[in-house]
């Protein structure tokens, strides 16, 4: 989010004051800033002297590990899908690896020559620890899209900076392998530049599945729908990824929630709350033939093909008890967890209700803290306090823990 043209003095002022000691005024700075500050400070980031890291390797060396990382395979799908898009503009894109080192930075010359006097080149590391606050390094640390803005950075030279960054995951494992991000001037504040490598870090995601899944040579895919942290995506049985409508997109994740098929009426009632006629509901099933072929049966509506989703993997991790990949996914957003359609509601309240059970259940201290360090679970009493129970005595979060549970205890009994 960008922060307005009257924020920056306002976020300028609660910066000047935290580096003094003074805790900034509510609602001066974004909570999620603010807290990348303090572990910027507690980390020992100098706000004036900071610069990022990376002449602990050389050339030769950077670029044969450059080369060999599983992101390589999937930069053509970035130029084309990003980096050519913004060409003329001034911001560059970078690609990271999980450590945050930048591995490409893409852009026209002379924004790359203006993103060289900050060190912003292949190479440097841009992690919260090396130079605090920055899109990359908050992307890895919190492990969603964020955007930071001027004087939200912690380093005073990069406060003529703005950055929007997304990460990209193993779509086999969940793990971290880097993140996407604009950088630049005023294009890298707007809300496309995130809506951008948000989008773009998912179709990403979807390309590295791809040879996952293709188990024989020459078999097709099966079409797969995105929802979670970007746009709504669809990829078809041949590999080709177009971005889909929420509306669209909530349709199929209805219908393949329900295999058995949705009658007209049915389907109305699970996408709004006053009941969508039904003529609308079939002028919205039209629209997706169109968009998408010949996918959805009538009567009752059902889709014609196997469609894979990740909805679907956030499902089979829980029910296989990877409970901290499940978190990590579910906890990203988007579409699922932003739509008002009362049936895609309920599929999210579900899958967090089996998420929750297996989690208490298992006690594992290791999924709690991803819990409770998520904004699912944020907020859950009941799991700060088993984690401080599972915790041993002396353990650095187990005080933490007894606190936040405390906390909220306070708050539900007002």
């Amino acid at each position: 989010m960008g922060i307005g043209a009257a924020q920056p003095t306002r976020v300028k002022r609660a910066y000047e004051q935290f580096l003094s000691g003074i805790l900034p005024p509510d609602g001066s700075v974004r909570s999620m800033v603010r807290e990348s500050w303090e572990r910027s400070r507690d980390r020992g980031v100098d706000p004036e002297t900071a610069t990022p890291d990376g002449d602990s390797v050389s050339d030769a060396d950077f670029r044969a590990y450059r080369d060999s990382h599983r992101l390589a395979a999937v930069r053509p799908l970035i130029r084309s899908l990003l980096v050519d898009d913004l060409a003329d503009v001034d911001a560059v894109v970078a690609t990271t690896d999980a450590a945050g080192r930048l591995l490409w930075v893409d852009g026209c010359r002379t924004a790359r020559d203006a993103a060289s006097h900050i060190n912003f080149v292949e190479g440097s590391v841009w992690s919260e620890t090396a130079v605090g606050t920055n899109a990359p390094g908050l992307a890895l640390a919190v492990d969603r899209g964020v955007q930071v803005v001027g004087p939200e950075h912690f380093v005073g030279m990069v406060q003529k900076w703005s950055c929007s960054a997304a990460p990209i995951h193993d779509p086999l494992t969940g793990g971290l392998l880097g993140v996407l991000d604009i950088t630049g001037g005023d294009v890298a504040a707007t809300p496309f530049a995130l809506a951008a490598v948000r989008s773009v870090a998912a179709a990403v995601e979807l390309e590295l599945r791809a040879p996952a899944v293709d188990l024989t040579p020459g078999a097709a895919c099966s079409p797969r729908l995105t929802t979670l942290d970007s746009a709504p995506l669809w990829r078809d049985a041949d590999g080709t990824t177009r971005p889909l409508s929420p509306r669209h997109a909530e349709i199929i994740l209805l219908l393949q929630a329900y295999p058995e098929g949705l009658t007209t009426e049915q389907l109305a009632m699970m996408l709004a709350d006053d009941e969508l006629g039904a003529v609308t509901v079939r002028v919205e099933i039209s629209r997706l033939r169109r968009t998408l072929g010949d996918v959805v049966a009538s009567r009752p509506y059902r889709l014609t093909v196997d469609v894979s989703s990740d909805v679907d993997e956030v499902r089979r991790r829980i029910e296989k008890g990877e409970i901290i990949a499940a978190i990590r996914e579910l906890g990203r957003g988007g579409l699922l967890a932003e739509s008002g359609a009362p049936g895609v509601v309920e599929l999210f309240d579900e899958l967090l209700v089996d998420l929750r059970s297996r989690l208490v259940a298992s006690g594992d201290a290791a999924a709690l803290d991803a819990w409770v360090s998520s904004p699912l679970g944020r907020d859950d009493l009941t799991a700060w306090a088993h984690l401080a129970a599972v915790l041993p005595p002396g353990h650095a979060s187990r005080a933490r823990a007894m606190g936040r549970a405390r906390l909220l205890d306070r708050r539900l009994s007002r």
